[in-house]
């Protein structure tokens, strides 16, 4: 269904640059992803999968070994000056539904997370993009080996400081504060139970466990104290025995002017650098690579214009929302940790009134072209899993047409899907709704140009 796949060199190896290997490898098409590092990525950094990330997982045949590799948020466990403490959430566990069977974040290490997309991907560690040029037919990608491949598009999943960004000259827009740093760090430690992830405020320490390891994840303002002396300030029953991994973080909050050039694209935090505050920045890149993929693999230019249109706008939401709770941080607001915000979970971030949103109903209901398709009673996500767009009939009068695709009897999720006469619903390949209609002239047309 999609055109004579082309080659594509991706630079960048972290969770968006492999998530989109994973997605073109699904489709078919050629791939060679760079990371310039000798090495995977070892840190705990973003360690915070959020639904719409656990959905795209699932899609991907991954997400039972997700699940047995994390675990779920520990309460907050506040020691308060005095002695006493004070035990909370960042956000109440919630309870499956038909439409959101995954309902809360999972705790993965960022490095498991690598390691998992990973297993089976070629990754070429050790090498990185020198430069590259455009022309007609796509890019010539200089690797800092000496190597020129010649390819059909180039993906900048580069991280912040993005060679793919720089050599393109595409502004990087936004604000770094300097003075606002926090060391993060990997730590083994005595004396600590591992049930909570433990705060002391006045410190501004935390200690994290993290699910499937023996490590926590330790923040703490930079300080001439050691970290051993600033825990050891904390509660003198802690011993830290071993500091691995370990990074000086920086409020900076930024994003490209553009995502696409050419036959180039940027993704992840090469296209946006958030605050950790709310776990977005790895979640947004995870979503940007499962969006640009399947575009990718059709090799149609106006279809790949349409990832800029659709992701630079999620972007730039998101980025207010992880501003603002950084802001609320810095300010010291007494709920500064809450995490509540439904948005967080990105299940509600949508792409309706874009090019590819066709909503031809004259009175939709609340699920409509351009929202994530939901899950729902006969199991419809077991109907989208795969590189495919969908159909989703509902109250379908008679035998559905061939539209050369998977298409299914969905009248049992009705209402999930706010549907009530007989009704056909596109589902992307990225398990976004494309096209809703009565029509099925509507969906053989939408096809024609997502497959083209």
């Amino acid at each position: 269904m999609f055109s004579e796949s082309k080659f594509t060199v991706i630079a960048g190896a972290g969770p968006t640059g492999l998530t989109l290997a994973r997605q073109l490898t699904r489709h078919g098409v050629p791939f060679r992803i760079v990371e310039k590092s000798p090495h995977p990525f070892e840190g705990s950094r973003g360690k915070g999968l959020q639904p719409r990330t656990l959905e795209i997982l699932d899609d991907l045949g991954l997400l039972d070994r997700f699940q047995e590799a994390g675990g779920d948020y520990p309460p907050m466990l506040a020691h308060l000056p005095g002695g006493g403490t004070h035990e909370f959430r960042l956000d109440e566990q919630h309870a499956p539904t038909p439409s959101v069977p995954y309902p809360n974040m999972l705790m993965v290490p960022q490095w498991r997370t690598s390691e998992l997309l990973a297993d089976g991907v070629p990754v070429e560690f050790g090498v990185g993009v020198g430069d590259f040029t455009q022309n007609s037919d796509g890019v010539q990608v200089t690797l800092d080996t000496g190597e020129i491949v010649d390819a059909r598009y180039l993906v900048g999943a580069d991280g912040g400081r993005s060679t793919i960004r720089k050599i393109l000259g595409i502004p990087f827009e936004g604000e770094t504060h300097e003075e606002e740093r926090m060391i993060i760090a990997d730590v083994l430690l005595t004396g600590l139970e591992r049930g909570h992830w433990h705060v002391w405020p006045e410190l501004s320490l935390t200690l994290c466990p993290l699910p499937g390891t023996d490590r926590h994840q330790l923040t703490a303002p930079p300080s001439t104290t050691s970290l051993e002396d600033l825990v050891a300030a904390a509660d003198p029953a802690i011993t830290l025995t071993e500091i691995g991994w370990r990074s000086e973080y920086r409020a900076n909050m930024r994003m490209a002017s553009r995502f696409r050039d050419g036959h180039v694209f940027l993704a992840g935090d090469a296209a946006h650098v958030h605050s950790p505050a709310g776990g977005q920045g790895l979640n947004t890149g995870v979503q940007d690579a499962y969006n640009l993929g399947w575009k990718i693999a059709t090799g149609d230019s106006a279809l790949l214009d349409t990832y800029e249109e659709e992701r630079l706008p999620v972007a730039a939401a998101v980025l207010g929302i992880t501003t603002h709770l950084h802001q609320r941080h810095v300010d010291g607001a007494a709920d500064a940790l809450r995490r509540d915000d439904p948005a967080l979970r990105q299940l509600s971030l949508d792409y309706r009134g874009t090019t590819l949103a066709a909503e031809h109903r004259p009175a939709p209901g609340t699920v409509r072209a351009g929202d994530r398709a939901p899950d729902g009673p006969g199991r419809i996500f077991d109907l989208l899993r795969g590189p495919h767009p969908t159909v989703l009939a509902f109250h379908w009068p008679s035998a559905l047409p061939d539209f050369g695709v998977p298409s299914h009897n969905a009248t049992a999720a009705s209402t999930t899907y706010d549907v009530t006469g007989p009704t056909l619903l596109l589902i992307r390949p990225d398990n976004y709704i494309g096209c809703a209609t009565h029509d099925p002239a509507d969906i053989t047309t939408y096809l024609e140009r997502i497959t083209r």
